[in-house]
């Protein structure tokens, strides 16, 4: 059945997972099942969307530009922030009452502080693309304050509000499904796999690969550590990283362990597909994820992962033992153990990559896009 839907998120301009998983759906909801799209922006009026939209999709921005206010003193930011978000409402009601969805979608950014006010006739969904352990926690990036965990509760409390008046609540993994306790109308709906690839690894090559941004959250710093230990058994096999942002103090750390000749800092690259087909072992080292998608993405290119069990996802996509191997969170030494136990087992490390190619399939674009079509069907009926 045709539906008509509007998602609302700040921008598309920018490579990171939410906007390449928007777009995936987007693109199969309007090209395949033909559903009428709206994506509604707020930010970065002039920019291309980084990923390519289907022609049939209607791309709306309404040039409110919260992103500007970081350049503002604080107590001008919130001054801003304020008048922004009531001008933000106000448009977003306008056009929801001319476009008169079916479902309009909030990816939990600033439109859910008010859309469920807005009586437009549409029914309102939100999914989250983060987990709760790290979403609206300002000590997420390793820093401890009172103030902050007051103002973190505070505001989790208000969304948590918002979220029981929607008519369902979508999260990323049934791990991080089961911490909205507080929330009754839910479900989790895992992110596609961005590409499903003709080539794969052969599990051959001595060198390990991680992708994500040089930022805490990914826990290279852990991964480099690692590393050292990882070397001193086997000198023959190399890491590399590939990602976008601040490379400097993981190149200090490396070069602090000596491992410059073993440890490959790279940029991000368009050819990821590439470089995980020339590599035999996945590695995902981050302190927390929404989901994950580069484990599924390795996976998909017939590469067993090593991932930490960190909230969430890792525990929803690797089968243990079969396809990949789980470590406890933050755990180093299992870390170092793990990695080596694929390094020391060839067989098994190229039977996993095998099994690895062949579970990752539940993630494909069909798949997925299926079940947030019956998700649609439920929720108008």
């Amino acid at each position: 059945m045709k539906r008509k839907i509007v998602y609302c998120i700040p921008s598309l301009h920018f490579p990171s997972g939410m906007e390449r998983v928007l777009t995936l759906k987007s693109n199969y909801f309007a090209d395949v099942l033909g559903y009428d799209i709206y994506i509604v922006l707020t930010d970065n009026k002039n920019q291309e969307p980084y990923y390519k939209l289907s022609p049939k999709i209607k791309l709306i921005n309404l040039d409110i530009n919260f992103d500007t206010n970081w350049r503002f003193p604080i107590y001008k930011r919130v001054f801003s922030y304020f008048f922004k978000q009531i001008k933000y409402r106000r448009k977003l009601k306008e056009l929801l009452f001319e476009i008169k969805p079916d479902i309009t979608i909030s990816t939990l950014r600033r439109e859910i502080n008010f859309i469920n006010s807005i009586k437009d006739g549409s029914k309102k969904i939100g999914e989250i693309h983060f987990s709760r352990t790290h979403y609206r926690n300002m000590e997420s990036n390793g820093g401890k304050n009172i103030l902050r965990k007051i103002i973190s509760k505070l505001w989790m409390y208000q969304l948590v509000k918002e979220l029981k008046q929607l008519s369902m609540f979508v999260t990323l993994s049934s791990e991080d499904n089961d911490r909205w306790t507080e929330i009754k109308d839910k479900t989790y709906i895992y992110n596609p796999l961005s590409f499903f690839p003709n080539k794969k690894s052969d599990c051959n090559s001595k060198q390990v690969i991680a992708v994500g941004r040089y930022t805490y959250q990914k826990g290279f710093d852990m991964l480099i550590e690692s590393w050292k230990y990882v070397n001193e058994k086997h000198p023959d096999w190399v890491l590399k990283i590939y990602g976008g942002g601040d490379r400097d103090s993981f190149v200090k750390l490396r070069d602090s362990l000596g491992l410059q000749d073993n440890i490959f800092l790279e940029s991000s690259t368009d050819n990821i597909i590439d470089k995980y087909c020339e590599s035999s072992i996945f590695v995902l080292s981050s302190r927390f994820e929404g989901f994950g998608m580069v484990i599924t993405e390795a996976m998909a290119c017939g590469l067993p992962a090593v991932s930490f069990t960190c909230p969430s996802g890792p525990r929803d996509i690797i089968k243990d033992g079969e396809d990949g191997l789980l470590v406890e969170n933050g755990n180093i030494k299992e870390l170092v153990n793990k990695i080596s136990y694929l390094i020391e087992n060839d067989e098994l490390r190229k039977e996993m990559g095998s099994k690895a190619r062949i579970n990752v399939e539940r993630f494909r674009i069909e798949n997925i896009a299926k079940q947030w079509a019956d998700l649609f069907d439920k929720v108008l009926t």
